[in-house]
């Protein structure tokens, strides 16, 4: 007997999701290891992953699962033990304006207004003062910051201060968007507040992102596709694409097909929780 998940799956395709997207980025047989002290930890094991264009993908799992030690390679931030990393055919040798980081800490420069923050990738990359005040507007506009401009990151709420940090990531139209864990400190209210907002911009501008998250009920909101990792060592324990609806508000958590989704991604979770 079908599930009701497995239902919604066939009965709610998203717009433009079943069009063939090239690939942005492929992880291929990642393995990372760790030596400390002539201890070896394995951390990933053989974890494959692929991001679409257009696509908001999130990997979820418990802590110490490797999840944002992947997102971090990803970057370039790290590098693999074993496996290779491409981004539209090119190897990852580092980090690079063909991607845009965001995470859980703040990483505002504090010497630097909302406006200059906002604009701090446009001016390394040549745009004149005209097209970067115009990015910079839009941004505020759409991150309700317009009356924060010339506000200093000390005068701003963590929420506001992850708002600048998104748009920032955002500005420079880089090809892939990754994002570690960055609503993880906030409290409840302000969380829902900006997982809405990062889901309405992904539906007006479909960047592409990859987010990782250890919140279930956060990434089955936000995600296109979600990849759930198994305790350490790390691998790619399920593939699960989303099908609900495009257009998605905070009462969508109430319907039975999302319940059904988070509860079904929480037992393998908890399955595994069982099993170490």
């Amino acid at each position: 007997m079908m599930s009701l998940s497995e239902h919604a799956f066939q009965t709610q395709a998203q717009p433009l999701e079943a069009q063939v997207a090239s690939s942005i980025i492929t992880a291929s047989h990642i393995t990372k290891r760790y030596q400390n002290d002539h201890k070896v930890t394995l951390a990933l094991d053989d974890c494959n992953i692929e991001v679409l264009e257009n696509e908001f993908v999130c990997i979820v799992g418990t802590s110490g699962c490797g999840k944002s030690t992947l997102l971090r390679m990803l970057a370039g931030l790290d590098f693999p033990t074993q496996g290779k990393i491409v981004i539209k055919d090119r190897p990852v040798t580092g980090p690079g304006p063909d991607r845009g980081m965001v995470f859980q800490t703040y990483t505002l420069f504090p010497w630097l207004t909302v406006a200059d923050n906002i604009g701090y990738g446009l001016k390394e990359k040549g745009l004149s003062k005209m097209e970067r005040e115009a990015i910079i507007t839009r941004y505020l506009h759409t991150m309700h910051l317009e009356n924060f401009r010339d506000a200093y990151p000390r005068e701003l709420s963590g929420g506001m201060k992850q708002r600048v940090a998104i748009a920032r990531a955002l500005a420079t139209k880089p090809e892939l968007i990754l994002m570690d864990e960055p609503f993880g400190a906030l409290d409840p209210i302000t969380k829902a507040q900006m997982q809405q907002l990062i889901r309405s911009i992904w539906q007006q501008e479909r960047p592409t992102i990859a987010f990782v998250t250890h919140d279930i009920e956060e990434a089955v909101f936000l995600a296109t596709k979600i990849y759930v990792m198994s305790a350490r060592p790390g691998r790619v324990k399920k593939l699960i694409p989303i099908y609900l609806p495009y257009n998605r508000t905070q009462d969508l958590k109430e319907r039975e097909d999302f319940v059904a989704l988070r509860m079904k991604i929480n037992a393998m979770l908890d399955q595994q929780e069982g099993s170490v």
